[in-house]
């Protein structure tokens, strides 16, 4: 995102449970986000990632990009991916536990591939718990595909993770 995208907020809509429609904005994350980006990194994480681990990406790491999604001027998730050269590795999606549910997990790697795509990725990459079949089956709806497997590669309990690619460069985003 150019500075100029990242100061502007592009709003978005996603479905309530009763059909209302949640107004969301996404934006460019800022070392001042960090304070609420941990807040969902521990409702969402077993080992969350710390506020130096954040800092590190956003001041020192070139392949980075993250973005925040906000409510009402409150964060409310956020995703993070390295783009190296053209591929985009997703390093941690999440969104706040009192908004799960409500289609935004979809709407936020919807706006992340987008990002990626802008940046001139074509495949897209990620790992997940081989038990989390809700973040499984949100990818499944991007392409994604289970490719392999990394043995014992949560570090909280050992657990195994799946390795999914996608082709994302002619993705089209039906809910």
């Amino acid at each position: 995102m150019s500075g100029q995208d990242a100061s502007r907020v592009n709003a978005s809509r996603a479905v309530l449970h009763q059909g209302e429609e949640l107004k969301v904005g996404f934006r460019e994350m800022k070392l001042e986000d960090i304070p609420q980006i941990i807040e969902v990194e521990h409702e969402s994480f077993t080992v969350p990632w710390t506020a130096d681990a954040f800092r590190n990406e956003l001041k020192h790491n070139p392949y980075a990009h993250y973005i925040v999604m906000e409510r009402e001027d409150r964060i409310i998730g956020y995703a993070g991916m390295w783009l190296i050269f053209d591929e985009a590795h997703i390093t941690n999606i999440a969104v706040r536990e009192k908004y799960r549910g409500m289609k935004l997990g979809f709407k936020l790697l919807q706006k992340l591939i987008q990002e990626a795509r802008s940046l001139g990725a074509d495949k897209m990459t990620l790992e997940v718990r081989v038990s989390n079949r809700v973040a499984q089956n949100l990818y499944e709806k991007f392409g994604f595909r289970s490719v392999g497997v990394r043995k014992g590669y949560y570090s909280d309990n050992q657990e195994d993770a799946l390795i999914m690619w996608a082709d994302i460069r002619d993705q089209q985003f039906d809910q």
